[in-house]
């Protein structure tokens, strides 16, 4: 690869070079040099000897070193054109180009041209990137890509001037955008193309694009240089324009329904909302720290308080914890606020949502995701946390009632399919163990659409008690492919009871927090990335809020990556993200 990579570079150069000797001599013999760009014919052409062995990481700085060696001169070749160009009076970065057609308007609207016919009647004027070309003589072929897809550009040394011929043989390289004008033909083997009466470079590309056969492969270089990952896989842009779709269209759902849009505050006084480890800030002018927001739960419910009746946020969401296929420190949610309704109404909503979704980028509710086929027609299931750990490990964890040890001994007794034990040192209530079970062993096995339904009180500090079994409440958990899509409650609006819910889970954040410095001191300061170093505050002004009355509600929260993720088969959140968060590259 990198010797093709440097065959290539020096073909540049030696045309480049020829170029200018017969501007210089005009008597002596043309170099007739033809090079095919991104061709498997030049690729096989010449096959240089294979290298001896050596070793592995020796051979891998060798690469990087003689990769980065061909970048660094195929740059100062191109370099020498920009200043050519400004040299005749081109200005290689233009400022706008007039159109009058894309590629896809083009290709739509010409196919019933005949093999070898000229639309000498129709001019048109398309712009794009160059991702392919070849010369052959008098003949130069280009294939242009714009954002609605690719054209060929049929360029004839007959139909231009001497000069733009000679930029097309000696300047003009893959990864330039240029502009072209011309009408429409068809070649005699059939490919819709423009035939070029004049061009003009928009912007001259000065670093070389990924080997055309073989992409972009290098996984951490594509989430990292999103942009060629882009230009060298033009189908991760297509996850970009489902993406855009998937928000359009839950706009269009909430609107249905009465729902407004408000924006909250993402700097906040104090993380609430959620149980998680906030990135702090320092507000230089106010001398005081401030949070990214974790949640935009509290501020929405402040909207039900001041009588907004049916609101709705999209915004990013801020989480200073670890990194995974499914989880990144910064991500996308809807949530969403509901006065005069309870749980039941959004379970209605949340399959509205997703089926409207999966219509809107499929056309079908059956999707494919990693191999398995998904099943979004309604109504899904639904069932309760402790049917279901039940029916996964034969034990009614109800049977304990607040017996805490006996819980966590028929825990220890489960086998997983990791054959792992259930992590049982943090759970100080039998609703703890349940719900360490629940995630450890039923979890990933909730593949088809599931309201998991009912969860413990102990875990759920937002969610207003179950009307009919105590120690639950009304709460539901959305899971598809075993992951969690939705959460929602029946909205807790009881001041008192809500500030006693906040004050127990600061005390057990608290003594999660003392034990984790204890054993952060017996391991010499090692500790897991998502421990419980940082602290919890009362949100005072949310709770004075809930003392002026809030209407009886219910809210749901959805993962709009992790939705994305679903209607694009994509493996890791990081697919659906132009831009992950990445670890410094060593």
């Amino acid at each position: 690869m990198e010797a093709l990579r440097a065959w290539r570079a020096s073909s540049n150069l030696l045309g480049f070079a020829a170029s200018r000797a017969a501007k210089a001599a005009p008597a002596a013999r043309p170099l007739r040099l033809h090079v095919r760009c991104c061709s498997p014919a030049a690729a096989s052409t010449t096959k240089p000897p294979p290298p001896p062995p050596q070793d592995r990481r020796r051979r891998s700085a060798s690469s990087s070193s003689s990769s980065t060696s061909d970048r660094e001169s195929i740059r100062a070749i191109r370099l020498k054109k920009v200043e050519e160009l400004r040299g005749k009076g081109y200005e290689p970065y233009a400022y706008k180009w007039d159109r009058t057609h894309t590629t896809k308007e083009l290709q739509d609207g010409y196919t019933h041209l005949e093999n070898g016919e000229v639309g000498v009647d129709v001019a048109v004027s398309i712009a794009g990137r160059i991702v392919a070309r070849r010369a052959f003589g008098k003949l130069v072929f280009m294939t242009v890509r714009d954002d609605s897809g690719t054209i060929q550009l049929y360029c004839e040394k007959d139909s231009l001037t001497e000069e733009q011929f000679e930029q097309l043989k000696t300047i003009i390289d893959i990864g330039d955008i240029i502009g072209a004008n011309g009408s429409i033909k068809k070649t005699e083997k059939g490919e819709l193309s423009v035939y070029v009466k004049n061009f003009e470079i928009l912007t001259k590309s000065l670093l070389p694009l990924p080997d055309k056969y073989h992409g972009l492969t290098d996984v951490d270089k594509r989430y990292r240089q999103r942009y060629v990952d882009m230009i060298a896989n033009p189908e991760v842009a297509d996850v970009f324009r489902t993406r855009a779709k998937v928000v359009s269209e839950i706009r269009k759902t909430m609107e249905s329904f009465g729902f407004i849009e408000v924006e909250t505050p993402v700097l906040q006084g104090a993380a609430g909302g959620a149980e998680a480890r906030p990135f702090i800030t320092h507000h230089n002018s106010l001398q005081r720290d401030l949070y990214l927001r974790i949640a935009t739960e509290l501020h929405l419910k402040r909207m039900l308080v001041g009588g907004l009746e049916k609101v709705y946020e999209i915004g990013r969401i801020f989480r200073n914890e670890g990194i995974s296929t499914r989880h990144n420190p910064e991500f996308t949610t809807i949530e969403m606020y509901e006065a005069y309704s309870d749980y039941e109404s959004m379970m209605n909503l949340a399959e509205e949502i997703v089926t409207r979704c999966a219509m809107a980028t499929h056309g079908k509710l059956r999707v494919d995701y990693q191999g398995t086929e998904i099943s979004l027609e309604r109504p899904w299931r639904r069932e309760t946390m402790h049917s279901l750990v039940k029916e996964a490990t034969g034990i009614d964890f109800n049977s304990f009632g607040e017996d805490v040890e006996s819980a966590k001994n028929a825990a220890r007794g489960i086998k997983t399919e990791s054959n792992e034990n259930i992590s049982l040192q943090a759970c100080s209530s039998v609703g703890h163990v349940l719900n360490e079970v629940f995630e450890t062993v039923v979890e990933s096995s909730l593949v088809q659409p599931t309201f998991v339904l009912d969860y413990p009180v102990e875990i759920s500090p937002l969610a207003k008690p179950h009307r009919r079994y105590a120690g639950l409440t009304e709460r539901f958990e959305l899971f598809i492919c075993g992951r969690e899509i939705g959460n929602a409650f029946s909205e807790l609006t009881d001041p008192i009871d809500q500030r006693g819910r906040f004050e127990n889970q600061i005390k057990q954040h608290n003594a999660k927090r003392a034990a984790m410095t204890k054993e952060v001191k017996s391991t010499e300061g090692k500790h897991e990335e998502d421990d419980f170093s940082y602290e919890v505050t009362l949100d005072e002004d949310f709770l004075t809020s809930l003392e002026y009355g809030m209407p009886p509600a219910s809210g749901m929260g959805l993962g709009i990556d992790r939705l994305v993720m679903l209607l694009t088969n994509s493996a890791s959140i990081r697919d659906v993200i132009a831009f992950p968060v990445l670890k410094i590259q060593q």
